[in-house]
């Protein structure tokens, strides 16, 4: 039922995540205008130059008809061989100026006023755009007279011609220019958009969609996606979402392993704390017999009980948020000291193995910590001193050694455990304080290190591995409190 319910939802998500216009179709909008802005910006020098070309074309027709007309006995040209002429070069009238004097040379249908002059002497890039655009606006047949430089002892030729033709040119120049560009723009966009397409549009098609599957089934190997041999930033971004998706798939079996370890664990929580209790009843009774060494050891019995029932709590409270905060006060480290080595079986009168335990704390050290939890602390470190030694062969045994030194340096307390172990290797040290990852034996969780590390950092303290020593050493550094000047006056004024 539930994952009917969550069909829809997914279908849903999938349909919000879908864009209504690919990346392919934005890829495709956003080509085409550019390259018809290119082409836009081609067409209008294209067309003003397509304007000068054809006046100078006239101009230089003109001058080869003024050889002609001038070459002609006395000046004098027929009225049908001029037409010829003015026809051939499509022009109403040629003349030519020559010192002070200017020379009509041949006319026909000369219209008695002038619409428009153009002087090609004088012709600038942006006029020219203008006046193209401007004859290509205009209606009417406009006469034109054209200026231009002459050849040979002339200042210059001049000649007449109409508008139409050459706005007709312009215009049929527009419609094919404009067909070329329909063309190379229709063959630029498709070569752009496959290349595009298969670049970059398909590799991220292909992101997305695993990452879609990825989301369904997140702790599914086979959804993890396989990069490519691309070594550009497509092939970057595949290989880094790869180790990404690899690394939460790993994370996330392992999580659901701790939560079933974390069920079997409160179930034997449950069960081990009902037995403790009892023995703790037993032990009770203890403290009626009247042999002396049963007296002696009786209380230190029933606090190890109690000891044993809170560390079953602790055991659980490291899968919580966070541990109880610690209740810090300033408390003397050797008797702390003491504690930890009657609990771990290490005291002269108790203890059943070689180990040597060596204490080395400065006479009346003092720290600001909570004593249960720096009992905590020091007795995880403790017992994992003694387990790495019981692992050492027994020709070994008179080198056993726990060493635990003490000191202040300034509002800093230090607190050292080391022993002439075999040390940490270098695959625990990776992930030393990790849950279920820093531990050294075979079949240890790692707990002990981890509890310890979250305690210290609670008081504000810091702890690591001392690097360079023999066997291994652990150092515990917790500054005092603060102090708060104003609670401070309060205190005394209560006083």
């Amino acid at each position: 039922m539930q994952a009917a319910d969550q069909q829809p939802e997914t279908r849903a998500w999938r349909r919000g995540l879908e864009p209504k216009i690919g990346l392919s179709g934005k890829l495709l909008l956003l080509t085409i205008p550019l390259i018809l802005i290119a082409e836009i910006l081609i067409y209008v020098p294209s067309i003003a130059n397509f304007r000068l070309n054809r006046l100078n074309d006239r101009l230089a027709a003109a001058n080869t008809a003024a050889l002609v007309l001038d070459a002609s006995p006395s000046g004098m040209v027929p009225d049908t061989l001029a037409r010829q002429v003015l026809d051939s070069i499509d022009a109403r009238a040629v003349a030519i100026k020559m010192g002070q004097q200017r020379r009509l040379l041949a006319t026909s249908n000369l219209p008695s006023t002038i619409d428009q002059v153009v002087d090609m002497r004088h012709v600038t890039p942006w006029g020219a755009i203008i006046d193209a655009f401007a004859v290509m606006l205009e209606s009417g047949n406009q006469t034109v007279r054209v200026i231009g430089p002459a050849e040979g002892n002339a200042q210059f030729i001049e000649v007449v011609i109409d508008e139409a033709p050459l706005r007709i040119a312009m215009y049929r120049f527009s419609s094919n220019l404009l067909l070329v560009s329909l063309t190379i723009t229709s063959l630029t966009t498709a070569l752009i958009y496959l290349a595009l397409h298969f670049l970059f549009v398909r590799p991220m098609r292909r992101l997305t969609a695993n990452m879609v599957n990825f989301r369904r089934d997140p702790e599914s190997p086979a959804s993890i996606v396989i990069p490519g041999p691309r070594g550009d930033e497509i092939g970057l971004a595949e290989r880094e979402l790869s180790d990404m998706q690899r690394d939460l798939v790993s994370m996330l079996h392992q999580k659901s392993r701790l939560a079933a370890l974390g069920l079997a664990v409160s179930k034997i929580n449950h069960d081990l704390r009902n037995l403790l209790a009892s023995s703790q009843l037993l032990s009770d009774q203890l403290s009626s017999v009247p042999d002396p060494r049963v007296q002696r050891f009786a209380p230190k019995l029933v606090r190890s009980l109690e000891r044993a029932i809170a560390f079953c709590q602790s055991t659980l409270s490291y899968g919580r948020a966070q541990e109880a905060a610690p209740d810090r006060r300033m408390i003397l480290i050797e008797p702390v000291v003491n504690e930890v080595r009657e609990t771990a079986g290490l005291a002269s009168d108790t203890a059943v193995s070689s180990v040597t335990w060596v204490s080395a704390i400065e006479r009346g050290l003092t720290m600001d910590a909570d004593p249960d939890q720096l009992f905590r602390v020091l007795l995880n470190l403790v017992r994992n001193a003694a387990q790495a030694l019981e692992s050492q062969p027994r020709s070994d045994a008179a080198l056993q050694q726990i060493r635990i030194t003490g000191r202040r340096e300034g509002s800093v307390t230090i607190l050292e455990v080391s022993d002439t172990g075999p040390g940490v290797p270098q695959k625990a040290r990776d992930h030393l304080f990790e849950a279920f990852h820093g531990s050294v034996r075979a079949g240890g969780s790692g707990l002990g290190l981890a509890i310890a590390a979250e305690l210290v950092r609670a008081h504000g303290g810091d702890i690591k591995l001392v690097e360079g020593t023999l066997g291994a050493t652990f150092r515990i550094s917790i500054p005092d409190r603060p102090v708060d000047l104003h609670s401070l006056r309060n205190e005394r004024a209560r006083a």
